[in-house]
C-alpha cells in the first residue's frame, strides 16, 4: 500500500517520504480500514518535527496522522463481521502505535472507528477526531452551559470552529475572537453571536459594551493561546468562571497569576484529547454523532491535497491555516 512515513524527526520536506509499505492485519478487537481521507492536526506536525526537544522515535518508522475516514475492509477476532463495509470516521489512529491514517490502510481498535452517516463525506469525517473531541471536552467538562456566556478564542481554527457549534448546541451565548475578516466569516458561519477581531478591536472594551458595561461577564473561555491571552482573561472572566485550554504555543510556560485567580475562585481546565478518560471520549463521540445525524454540525476544510503533497499539508498546518487540511487517499 502507499503510505507517507518518516524514520527520523525534522522538517516535513526533509523527513516525510511516500512509498509502498506492507498492509497491516487487524489484531483481536481491531478493524482494518481502507482510508479515503486523512486529517492533519498540529499535534501530528509537532510530533513529526520533534517540537520542544521530543526527538526520540518510539518506532523505527511512523505513518503519521490521528484522524481519518474510510471503509472497514476486515475485522479481527471479537469484532462482528457485520462491520465489514461500514463507513467510519477514525480518531487517535496513531496513538501508541506506528501506523496512522496517512496511508491506504490502517488498523485501529474497533471503538475508535465510528459509524459515518451517509450525509457526511469522507473528507468531512476526517475533520472530526482531535478537533471535535477536544472542542466538546473544553465546552462541557465543567458542566452545563445553558444561559451562560462562552468565549471561544481562535474561533476559525479547527477546534474553535467546533467549539462554537457545541456551545450554541448547549444553549450558550457565544463570543469568538479571530485575526482576519476571512476568519470572522468562518466564525459567523459556525454560529457565533459576536465575533471580535483581536488585532483591530479592544477585546475587553467590546465585551463590556455588549454586556451593559460589565467586561467581567464570561462564564467559560475555550482557550487556544492560554499564556498570550491571560492578561485579557483576567479582565473578562466571571467569579467561579472556567478557563478551558488546549494550547499555549506562543507562551508555552506562562507565569500563573495565582492570587487574582484564587480571588475569582477560577477553574483552569487543561484538555488533551489523548489522555481524556473513556467517559469523556464517549460523551464527545455521542455529541458529535448527534450533530452529524441532525445535520447541524458543520466542518471547516481549509484544503484537500493528494498523498504526494503530504509535506505541503504539514507546512500549511504549521503556518496556522484556518481549518482542517485533508489528505485525499485513493482506494
Amino acid at each position: 500500500m502507499k503510505a507517507a512515513f518518516y524514520n527520523h524527526k525534522g522538517p516535513a520536506r526533509k523527513v516525510l517520504q511516500v512509498a509502498d509499505v506492507p498492509i497491516p492485519r487487524p489484531s483481536d478487537g481491531e478493524v482494518l480500514v481502507s482510508i479515503r481521507a486523512s486529517g492533519v492536526n498540529p499535534s501530528d506536525t509537532k510530533t513529526r518535527s520533534g517540537a520542544r526537544g521530543n526527538t526520540a522515535m518510539p518506532f523505527p518508522l511512523i505513518i503519521p496522522h490521528q484522524d481519518g475516514a474510510g471503509v472497514i475492509e476486515s475485522v479481527g477476532k471479537g469484532v462482528p463481521q457485520s462491520r465489514i463495509g461500514e463507513r467510519v470516521w477514525i480518531y487517535e489512529a496513531q496513538l501508541g502505535q506506528s501506523m496512522g491514517t496517512a496511508a491506504q490502510y490502517t488498523c485501529v481498535p474497533q471503538q475508535n472507528a465510528i459509524y459515518l452517516p451517509e450525509n457526511t463525506s469522507f473528507a468531512e469525517g476526517a475533520c472530526l477526531g482531535v478537533p471535535a473531541l477536544t472542542a466538546h471536552r473544553c465546552v462541557f467538562a465543567d458542566g452545563a452551559i445553558k444561559g451562560q456566556t462562552v468565549l471561544v478564542t481562535g474561533g476559525a481554527g479547527a477546534v474553535g470552529f467546533y467549539a462554537i457549534q457545541f456551545a450554541k448546541w448547549g444553549g450558550a451565548r457565544v463570543l469568538a475572537t479571530v485575526s482576519t475578516e476571512q476568519q470572522a466569516a468562518i466564525a459567523c458561519r459556525a454560529g457565533a453571536d459576536v465575533v471580535l477581531n483581536r488585532h483591530s478591536m479592544d477585546i475587553v472594551g467590546e465585551i463590556a459594551n455588549i454586556s451593559g458595561g460589565e467586561a467581567r461577564c464570561v462564564d467559560r473561555i475555550i482557550e487556544v493561546a492560554f499564556g498570550a491571552n491571560l492578561a485579557t482573561t483576567m479582565q473578562i472572566l466571571k467569579p467561579r468562571g472556567v478557563i478551558s485550554t488546549y494550547a499555549s504555543d506562543v507562551e508555552p510556560d506562562p507565569p500563573i497569576p495565582f492570587w487574582p485567580l484564587i480571588m475569582l475562585d477560577a477553574t483552569i481546565r487543561f484538555v488533551l484529547v489523548y489522555v481524556m478518560d473513556r467517559r469523556a471520549h464517549e460523551d464527545a463521540v455521542a455529541a458529535t454523532m448527534a450533530g452529524l445525524r441532525e445535520g447541524w454540525l458543520q466542518h471547516n476544510i481549509a484544503e484537500e491535497l493528494p498523498l504526494s503533497q503530504v509535506s505541503d499539508a504539514h507546512e500549511m498546518v504549521e503556518c496556522g491555516v484556518s481549518g482542517k487540511v485533508i489528505i485525499e487517499i485513493g482506494s
